[in-house]
């Protein structure tokens, strides 16, 4: 493309503009970006760098980057919503998607459950990690990842919220658990425990999800 060195207005702009057109699902290093956006390294690797600390890109170990939580989350929203729409039907209860956003988790999406009791919060609510079974599997508790390796799901039975009972599984994508699906049950509903009610819809709500994300990404 045309280098984007020159001045102008809108130089810092431009620069945005033609480093997210050269960076896609695939981390690409400075050195990879220089020649597609007509940067020099140093210009596209500080670029990334302010990119990614206001969450347009995501750094990678190995320093790459890729396109960050801002375009993600957006993806991931639209991508979960019907996917919670059939898990609230299919179960009766509220069904919500969290994220990990620094030491806290943040709900980007909740359908509330039709019942009078029920666990509502709204969307933009965080809480502190690790607390309840989202908040483990997003701050990598080792037990609860240990649950997730054995069953699909993580419970937690009135532990952060007296009478609640959530279940939750992760949204893995590239290996790593960017998000969460969660079914909030108050406990006077449940059978025999959250997880053996609803884990196993939870699983698969959350496995529907990274294969929405992973098909938009071909």
């Amino acid at each position: 493309m045309a280098s984007v060195e020159g001045n102008g207005g809108n130089r810092t702009l431009e620069r945005v503009a033609a480093i997210l057109d050269a960076v896609g699902a695939s981390a690409v290093s400075a050195s990879e970006l220089a020649p597609r956006t007509g940067l020099s390294v140093s210009t596209a690797h500080r670029m990334a760098l302010s990119m990614a600390a206001y969450g347009f890109l995501t750094r990678d170990a190995d320093r790459g980057s890729r396109m960050g939580e801002r375009f993600v989350r957006s993806a991931l929203v639209n991508a979960a919503a019907p996917v919670l729409a059939d898990l609230r039907q299919a179960t009766g209860e509220t069904a919500q998607l969290w994220v990990r956003r620094g030491d806290e988790r943040v709900c980007v999406l909740s359908l509330d459950s039709p019942h009078e009791l029920r666990a509502t919060l709204p969307v933009g609510s965080s809480l502190p990690l690790p607390a309840g079974s989202s908040g483990r599997i997003l701050a990598g508790d080792q037990a609860a990842l240990a649950d997730v390796a054995r069953q699909g799901w993580v419970e937690s039975v009135g532990v952060r919220t007296p009478g609640l009972g959530p279940v939750s599984a992760p949204v893995v994508l590239d290996g790593a658990s960017a998000a969460t699906v969660c079914v909030a049950v108050p406990l006077a509903r449940v059978q025999s425990t959250p997880g053996l009610d609803y884990g196993r819809q939870t699983v698969a709500a959350a496995r529907r999800i990274a294969e929405a994300m992973a098909s938009r990404n071909r």
